[in-house]
């Protein structure tokens, strides 16, 4: 009988399918290719391609990551829970043809209330804006530049990915959410259409947090009609070993954990991607589209 608290959907997967409980990869085999320093008060980690093999003198992309509630109090396992590990690595690298990675981190606490404080809000976004043109004028600029950005985000660092390209609209090239359904709220949808802001959305049909049925179903029609859209909406989330995943810290956040999925490149350890749609994984699609 398994340790693992068994999660409430569990007599709805399909026939022959079995649970995860964990995702498959090793977590911070890859910190030490970030450098970690602050700008206005936040601490933010990066990754420099022309430390790496990747000559000085050329611009390359700049991929924003976004991280979600609670994961900055986790220090530098944070670059992993947003995604930003492994496009450190030389595979990852390879496919986009070299890209700086930034982490910025949200000065998040545990109160005496025993809430966290200090989590992204729209307070921040200016904050944010002004820290990635720092970094673009002081660690890139030297050293070739910047030719596009995509900031990724995951949870409520999603929805920040989705709000600071709606301050600044003539920024940022792609947005790539994952686990947020802020594109439908006020303007921002408008803002992206308006604009041609690129999207790729990541949200599981069956996330605990988010409806896909009332937010994100009825304006599918609109979403996939973006410039360089791709709308990836799974019946299930999967880990690399096939197995529906599930992550319970007394509420249940396996399907909604979709960031573990992107995490490994929408691709199964064996090779085979988790959407066909896709068969060299969301580098491949972000390659593609950063050559637009």
């Amino acid at each position: 009988m398994s340790e693992k608290p068994t999660p409430p959907w569990a007599n709805e997967i399909p026939e022959g399918s079995f649970i995860s409980y964990a995702p498959t990869y090793r977590v911070g085999e890859y910190f030490d290719r970030f450098h970690k320093t602050s700008y206005d008060g936040l601490t933010y980690y990066f990754f420099d391609p022309t430390e790496h093999g990747y000559e000085k003198g050329k611009k390359y992309p700049l991929l924003v990551f976004m991280h979600g509630y609670t994961n900055a109090m986790e220090g530098d396992v944070c670059i992993n829970y947003t995604g930003a590990e492994f496009y450190s690595k030389d595979d990852y690298q390879k496919t986009l043809g070299g890209a700086y990675v930034l982490v910025p981190l949200a000065n998040e606490y545990r109160g005496d209330d025993g809430k966290v404080h200090g989590s992204w809000n729209d307070s921040h976004i200016a904050q944010i804006h002004d820290l990635i043109c720092d970094f673009m004028k002081n660690q890139a600029e030297p050293n070739g530049g910047i030719s596009k950005k995509v900031i990724f985000g995951n949870s409520r660092g999603g929805t920040m990915s989705i709000k600071i390209p709606v301050r600044y609209p003539d920024f940022f090239d792609i947005a790539i959410p994952v686990g947020a359904d802020a594109i439908v709220d006020d303007n921002n949808l408008e803002v992206f259409e308006k604009n041609n802001i690129g999207l790729f959305l990541a949200m599981g049909k069956r996330d605990e947090i988010n409806s896909y049925e009332e937010r994100i179903k009825p304006v599918l029609p609109r979403l996939e009609k973006l410039k360089k859209s791709f709308i990836f909406t799974p019946d299930w989330v999967y880990n690399g070993d096939h197995g529906i995943a599930s992550i319970n810290f007394g509420f249940e956040m396996g399907q909604h954990c979709i960031t573990n999925a992107m995490h490994c490149n929408l691709m199964f350890d064996d090779g085979t991607p988790m959407e066909p749609r896709l068969p060299k994984g969301i580098t491949g699609w972000l390659a593609e589209a950063l050559k637009d």
